[in-house]
């Protein structure tokens, strides 16, 4: 696929201050980056394109030679930098400062390397599914999980009998090793994480026979999680620290819980507020009197009906429904009543003859305002 312009890249026009340039690129790589969307090519190519951007525009003397010459350069080659070749530790090494002194953001994982690095044990999945009852209060659930867990021979070292680590000869325990690439520019260094240690720093002297000088071994945990009141469909809850062990000693992985709702038989969600469907008895529609909604909290409020309910009513029970998660929102929702009149199929001779003697009174014809306000809810329900 042929370049495209820089300039184009990072959607800024030649005349672009650096700061604006900075700017640009940084919303660009955040966009793409590879922890946002893991195992996305389309996306980490867009990251390395907009890297490869920046570091010419951003950069005064290589930016002039790309305006004068474009991508070939006045030597038949432009600059050393192939971003498309490069991994993104040597990406995140070169320009990791301009994220904050780390190429992570916002909580996601990653970064330049600085140093010897811990290995991070990967995140483990779980799904969970809840009732209302569950959902409206919050609960404490345990799972017991497959996982990595530290060696019980090693203690988690990786090494035989105490063995214990000595520097690694390739990266003198830095953990990282330098690449130096010449350019039209002069020589160019990147730093990226070291094959031998893999950016620990240390290298195991005899490797443990259970786990291969990993420190992690298979093994069973029983998790207890909390999952907070007010969640919904689709919400992921991070565990921190209980997903797989780390390699010798590292840093543990998480635990990802996706919420499932098993769909309850009363009640109807909307976001925070509860719809109850209110099936009413004629006579109680007609003369009106008290009748008991059911709430979530497993209580039963005792509800006044005026005489004349009509089918289509709404009430509205303030504070009844759910709660709101920690950190959307305050409060509880409501709990929305639904009121539908039920018509018997069937009557016994009695009812009929005590129907009958109504049949034909004013009162049950329905008024003018009553049949219009029937007409409009038809028409809305149409259009």
């Amino acid at each position: 696929m042929a370049k495209r312009d820089y300039y184009e890249v990072l959607g800024v026009d030649k005349n672009a201050t650096e700061d604006q340039i900075k700017k640009a690129y940084r919303t660009i790589a955040i966009k793409y980056h590879p922890d946002r969307n893991p195992g996305n090519k389309e996306a980490e190519e867009k990251f390395k394109e907009a890297a490869e951007a920046y570091d010419v525009l951003h950069d005064p003397q290589k930016r002039q030679q790309y305006d004068q010459f474009g991508f070939n350069g006045p030597q038949g080659g432009f600059g050393g930098f192939n971003a498309s070749s490069m991994n993104m530790d040597d990406i995140f090494s070169m320009f990791g400062d301009i994220f904050g002194g780390r190429a992570g953001f916002g909580g996601f994982g990653g970064g330049a390397h600085r140093g010897p690095q811990q290995h991070r044990g990967s995140d483990l999945r779980l799904k969970v599914r809840l009732t209302l009852e569950e959902i409206a209060t919050g609960v404490t659930k345990k799972f017991k999980v497959r996982k990595d867990i530290p060696c019980a021979h090693c203690h988690g070292t990786g090494a035989e009998d105490g063995s214990g680590t000595e520097t690694c000869p390739t990266c003198h325990g830095s953990g990282v090793i330098t690449h130096t690439t010449q350019s039209i520019f002069g020589m160019m260094q990147t730093q990226g994480t070291c094959p031998t240690c893999n950016g620990s720093g240390r290298i195991i002297k005899n490797k443990c026979r259970h786990c291969g000088g990993t420190g992690v071994e298979k093994g069973e945990e029983v998790v207890e999680i909390k999952i907070p009141a007010g969640v919904a469909e689709g919400m992921i809850i991070n565990v921190p620290g209980k997903g797989n062990a780390g390699h010798n000693k590292g840093i543990n992985g998480d635990i990802q819980v996706f919420v499932e709702e098993i769909e309850d038989e009363r009640f109807i969600r909307d976001d925070s507020d509860l719809i109850y469907n209110l099936l009413l008895d004629f006579p109680t529609a007609a003369l009106g009197g008290d009748v008991e909604i059911p709430t979530i909290q497993g209580t039963k409020l005792r509800v006044k009906m005026e005489p004349g309910t009509q089918p289509g009513k709404t009430l509205r029970l303030r504070g009844k429904g759910l709660p709101a998660v920690q950190g959307y929102g305050r409060g509880n929702g409501d709990l929305v009543v639904n009121v539908s009149v039920y018509v018997p199929k069937t009557l016994s001779r009695e009812e009929k003859e005590a129907i009958e003697k109504f049949k034909h009174s004013d009162n049950f014809q329905g008024d003018a305002a009553t049949k219009r306000s029937i007409f409009q809810r038809f028409k809305n329900y149409f259009n």
